[in-house]
């Protein structure tokens, strides 16, 4: 039997006051089971960013109710955000945010760097660390090229490099954000392998994309308007009338 990991329930977001408040959100609600595919699609304006960074702790509601994982995070401090990001969430963004001076494997090194293991908050060992985050890189394709820096690898190693990072702490799930937006199309087909692979083995996946054929790859497509659901649980391909006209650019 599933759980849900993710709920929301009448989320709104206001950037700004009086005759100038931007509405970004307006009353958002949405379950995500434990072990979803699911991808957001909307057009310019219609609030995708602001849920996706939201989900991912980055930034609170105004109102309405976040529940990731059985904790109500709304109105949690920065700091407990901050804990709650790094065990729970694995990021994947379209710009790789990797460090450019650091190897493949000290960049997935990083997000260990503020966790700790065991019930005696004990921080992990140098090497304990090297050593998951050498796994890691195997198990998306990269284990021959754990030394490269980021400007020794191709966009798509780039990105899987980002994988690894995103699972290295087993988080409860992967917000993916435009995640072939910088790839070509061969780059981009190997990344969506990679989802699929990680999703056949349990993980949870939220992945923001405003391309209608990787929205096919995800088991249900949320499509947002104006700060609202408009559709829920249509495949994608069902979603052409919906996306004619709209552009890329985010909100």
């Amino acid at each position: 039997m599933t759980r849900t990991l993710i709920e929301t329930q009448t989320l709104a977001k206001v950037y700004g006051t009086g005759e100038i408040a931007v509405h970004a959100l307006r009353g958002v609600d949405t379950q995500v089971q434990e072990g979803e595919f699911v991808a957001v699609m909307g057009p310019s304006g219609s609030g995708k960013s602001t849920l996706m960074n939201i989900l991912g702790c980055l930034d609170r509601p105004t109102s309405g109710s976040y529940v990731l994982d059985g904790e109500d995070v709304s109105e949690l401090g920065k700091d407990r955000l901050a804990a709650v990001r790094n065990s729970k969430i694995g990021f994947v963004f379209q710009s790789y945010n990797l460090l450019p001076r650091l190897t493949a494997a000290k960049n997935v090194m990083v997000p260990m760097l503020y966790n700790v293991r065991g019930s005696d908050s004990s921080p992990m060992s140098d090497a304990e660390r090297r050593e998951r985050a050498l796994e890691a890189l195997a198990a998306v394709g990269l284990g021959d090229r754990v030394d490269h820096r980021p400007n020794e690898l191709s966009g798509g190693q780039q990105q899987r490099v980002a994988i690894a990072r995103a699972l290295v702490n087993e988080p409860s799930m992967i917000l993916a954000d435009e995640p072939t937006g910088n790839l070509d199309t061969r780059s981009s087909e190997e990344i969506m392998v990679l989802l699929h692979k990680l999703h056949d083995h349990g993980a949870t996946i939220v992945m923001v994309t405003h391309e209608l054929d990787i929205a096919q790859h995800a088991q249900r497509v949320i499509y947002l308007v104006d700060g609202q659901i408009v559709s829920d649980k249509l495949h994608a391909s069902n979603l052409k009338s919906l996306h004619v006209g709209s552009v890329t650019s985010e909100t």
